[in-house]
């Protein structure tokens, strides 16, 4: 901080910063820094339009890019919580450039390529999407995804806001063997400070000004404590095996609570990739869409909750809010979580069966 706050220009750290990005994540040649994930994801979604001269834009239900108006379209993250599907204030036309698609369905995504494929600027989707619960995907939905783009010259998007540096250190693209053609990333590369980037191959990036003519600025896009931040948490992270480590408290919070949600007395399950998860309150499988989420699943988390909060354990508030294990979090917390889990589920389950 004592060398300044906010400059309007480049600094050294945001160069230091760009290149551990992209030593880090598969296919990108370039960076720009911005001041969020939304940035991100709204430069992107323009870069990617600029680049292919398309307007069109895929998008799949439940999936959360941040509140640019084009992308608030069957969005998730806050607005699923309150029940609205997508946001009052956006205007018709930019919702007709925005096609959207359940997750988890070739079908349709080969349907809309046929249909529309020579129109289509870019697909963006959360790898691991973690807005509307935890969805993971199946491998081969992303690759025929990957092959869909390609085949009709349109661009694929990984937002990794959430994902990136988070699930490795070369993030979905990595833990997949899949490369996006742009990646977007969040305030994780800043050590939580209000940071966001995104970056591609260099072919891609050259379009942006002041080399191209796509517009994207920012005084206090790359500031020098936010870059900083990033900086010293990438390199904690390497120095310490940060990503091993968040695995082996993953796989730990799946053997601890295993017997707890065998006895939960309600349908539950526990779906985790790496250090996000979150707690399916259904019948079956995980849900892989935001369509096969059973509505009373939020109904039986308010009660887990509530009787977790008496118990001095807070997750998210919303049904739909994933959970995350970080370097802080140590077994005993762990501990601490599955026997205060198992408490709330008895209680849950006591009270909704009185209510009954």
């Amino acid at each position: 901080m004592r060398r300044g706050t906010s400059y309007g220009a480049p600094c050294r750290a945001e160069v230091e910063l760009a290149e551990a990005i992209v030593a880090a994540y598969p296919g990108l040649e370039q960076v720009r820094c911005v001041s969020s994930g939304t940035e991100a994801t709204m430069s992107a979604i323009r870069l990617a339009r600029g680049f292919t001269r398309r307007d069109l834009i895929v998008k799949f239900s439940g999936c959360y890019h941040g509140h640019a108006d084009h992308l608030l379209v069957s969005a998730g993250s806050g607005l699923v919580t309150f029940g609205e599907p997508s946001s009052a204030g956006v205007p018709e036309p930019f919702a007709s450039l925005t096609r959207v698609l359940p997750l988890d369905d070739e079908a349709s995504l080969e349907q809309v390529f046929a249909s529309d494929g020579e129109r289509i600027a870019a697909v963006i989707l959360e790898p691991i999407p973690a807005n509307n619960g935890l969805l993971v995907q199946r491998p081969e939905f992303l690759r025929s995804l990957r092959q869909l783009t390609a085949r009709a010259g349109a661009l694929l998007i990984f937002d990794e806001v959430i994902s990136g540096f988070r699930v490795a250190r070369g993030g979905a693209a990595e833990r997949y063997g899949i490369t996006p053609d742009i990646a977007t990333f969040g305030k994780v590369i800043g050590g939580g400070m209000p940071v966001g980037a995104f970056g591609a191959r260099r072919e891609i990036m050259q379009h942006l000004a002041p080399l191209g003519a796509v517009y994207q600025a920012g005084t206090l896009s790359g500031n020098p404590v936010a870059m900083a931040a990033g900086l010293a948490t990438l390199r904690v992270l390497e120095r310490d095996s940060g990503w091993e480590r968040l695995e082996q408290l993953g796989q730990y919070l799946d053997s601890a609570l295993s017997p707890v949600l065998e006895s939960a007395g309600m349908p539950v399950r526990l779906a985790r990739l790496g250090s996000i998860f979150w707690l399916s309150l259904q019948e079956g499988d995980s849900p892989r869409s935001a369509e096969a989420i059973d509505a009373q699943a939020a109904r039986r988390y308010a009660a887990v909750f509530h009787a977790l909060l008496e118990r001095d354990v807070c997750l998210a508030p919303s049904a739909y809010e994933v959970g995350f294990l970080s370097l802080a979090h140590r077994e005993q917390d762990i501990d601490r979580l599955a026997m205060a889990l198992g408490e709330a589920f008895e209680q849950a389950t006591r009270k909704q069966a009185t209510n009954a």
